[in-house]
């Protein structure tokens, strides 16, 4: 499963997911029992702990790829959820090359990259062991999210580092670090936004993007972007209960 989701998301297939961010793996049943691709855990901005990755993977197996935006870009963080049996990791505000690079030899074993060799969840706590090392190269998924004015000056040189999957764009905090936060539409941003797909185009890098709504997903999808993290959990349940109690209250 997580070698096909690397190889259609290197294909530029369209990959729709949602992001997680509430401790309950029950959701994450339900958003795979709904047929989506991939889920998009986040542990930077969400209330996901350590152990509620734990359980939310163990819910899912293999029935979708389960891709965990880890807290900050430490390397003790790559290697944790990983052992855990994740099928790839999402690195926040990543701004130059020199980081890019540093995060993908943290998800790769040598020769490749530098990744520690432990007995954990992903190896079947050591029944898989070689099994896992000699593929997880191969299957394990990096995504670097580029959400920094920096990362957009430095972005020919972020997409010439190996072993990058996707990259994954964060207009939000793109236009806080413009000193225009939340003013996505605004030309700066537009701009940067432009920036990031034609040369993601030029690099045959697939790339990806948070979108509220299905229109949004559409008009993504129409722009170039193939990996797409349509809403978010507590923002959708919420939505879904307005809809339904829609009309009914008196006050």
């Amino acid at each position: 499963m997580r070698e096909t989701f690397r190889s259609r998301l290197r294909n530029h297939e369209p990959l729709v997911g949602t992001i997680l961010t509430l401790p309950c793996a029950a959701i994450a049943e339900i958003g795979v029992s709904a047929g989506l691709d991939w889920l998009f855990l986040d542990m930077e901005h969400g209330q996901l702990e350590y152990s509620d990755v734990a359980r939310i993977i163990q819910a899912v197996g293999d029935a979708t790829a389960i891709i965990v935006r880890v807290p900050e870009a430490r390397e003790m963080w790559a290697k944790r959820i990983l052992d855990l049996g994740a099928a790839g990791l999402i690195f926040p505000q990543v701004k130059t090359a020199a980081e890019a690079q540093e995060f993908c030899s943290w998800c790769r074993y040598a020769p490749a990259g530098k990744r520690s060799v432990g007995i954990a969840r992903a190896q079947a706590y050591g029944a898989r062991l070689s099994e896992y090392l000699a593929s997880a190269n191969d299957s394990i998924t990096v995504i670097l999210q580029i959400e920094h004015a920096a990362a957009i000056a430095g972005l020919e040189q972020i997409l010439a580092v190996p072993g990058i999957d996707a990259l994954f764009l964060g207009p939000y905090d793109l236009s806080a670090s413009y000193g225009i936060p939340g003013q996505v539409d605004h030309p700066l941003v537009r701009d940067a936004m432009n920036q990031f797909l034609s040369s993601c185009q030029r690099a045959n890098m697939s790339r990806g993007i948070f979108v509220s709504n299905n229109a949004a997903a559409r008009r993504s999808l129409d722009d170039g972007y193939s990996l797409l993290a349509v809403g978010m959990d507590a923002p959708l349940l919420r939505g879904s209960i307005v809809t339904a109690i829609d009309g009914l209250k008196t006050r």
